[in-house]
């Protein structure tokens, strides 16, 4: 769940200060002198703009992971559970064919763990205190395998390329939005004013809203594939044993209302749409399906 998160937040802050930063600069130059629309240069703007986000918070995960979460990264292990993690981790990314990540632990009293990284040979691995005080060592190795295949499978930087498209089109959209409120509806012909920064920024809110969907559906695909890489390094029965354990601790601890509809262990109606992973009961199926 962290790392979407913080790969979402990281993405849209980037891609408004972009925003803001080309209009006061004058630059975002789509309108002709006529008044009308250039699609071609409002494209490529937006292309600019989208992509420029998600490739830009795809380079800062690492950096930004860290300090949003308080990792602190082994550099030399200090006792044996610090031990255990850079050897496991090294073990299952050799096993995994990617160079070996940064290895962090961050103080959490939730079960967690996650990987980011722009690159499959140089990413992290970030494990939460309550993660190593509430699993035995089977059940974090299979959680570990799940992280090490994300980032053996490369999901973070295609994460990136859709986030970047979908940027794309809200970025487009938003201004034809707040070009047709400011010209049809305020009848403003001297150029853009405040009303159409105001109803740009609102299709802006609402569309990137329908965009997360795209994003937390791709993100819940993604976990079924993690699952079963992570059975193939750990093994099949540590990885169910792991989901188990998850849904256990979820049952009994009841997450925030603000970050429920992030929640892995699942979810109803609209909030399904919104979950970065799929209910646990269905990735442990899935698992013992072999599907």
């Amino acid at each position: 769940m962290k790392r979407i998160f913080l790969f979402i937040l990281t993405n849209l802050a980037v891609v408004f200060v972009i925003n803001i930063t080309l209009r006061i600069l004058g630059v975002d130059r789509w309108l002709t002198q006529a008044g009308g629309i250039n699609f071609n240069a409002l494209l490529v703007m937006s292309l600019v703009i989208g992509f420029s986000g998600s490739l830009i918070s795809l380079a800062m995960s690492k950096w930004s992971a860290k300090r949003m979460v308080g990792a602190q990264v082994i550099e030399t292990p200090i006792d044996p559970t610090e031990r255990w993690l850079v050897d496991t981790v090294r073990k299952q990314a050799q096993a995994a064919g990617i160079g070996m990540p940064e290895v962090a632990i961050y103080d959490a009293p939730d079960v967690n763990a996650f990987a980011t990284g722009w690159n499959r040979n140089d990413a992290l691995v970030a494990v939460s205190t309550g993660l190593l005080h509430s699993m035995s060592r089977d059940e974090a190795e299979a959680v570990l395998a799940h992280e090490i295949s994300h980032v053996a499978n490369g999901d973070m930087v295609t994460l990136a390329l859709i986030q970047g498209v979908v940027n794309t089109f809200v970025i487009f959209f938003s201004k034809l939005f707040g070009y047709f409120v400011d010209r049809v509806l305020l009848k403003n012909e001297r150029g853009p004013g405040i009303g159409a920064f105001a109803a740009e920024i609102a299709a802006q809110l609402v569309l990137g809203v329908l965009a997360s969907m795209i994003v937390m559906w791709f993100s819940r695909q993604r976990e079924f594939r993690a699952d079963a890489g992570g059975a193939n390094l750990a093994g099949r029965q540590k990885m169910i044993s792991a989901l188990e354990r998850l849904k256990v601790n979820h049952e009994q601890t009841a997450l925030p209302e603000k970050i429920a509809a992030f929640g892995i262990s699942g979810g109803h109606g609209f909030t399904k749409l919104f979950m970065t992973h799929p209910p646990l009961d269905e990735r442990i199926e899935a698992l013992r399906s072999g599907t």
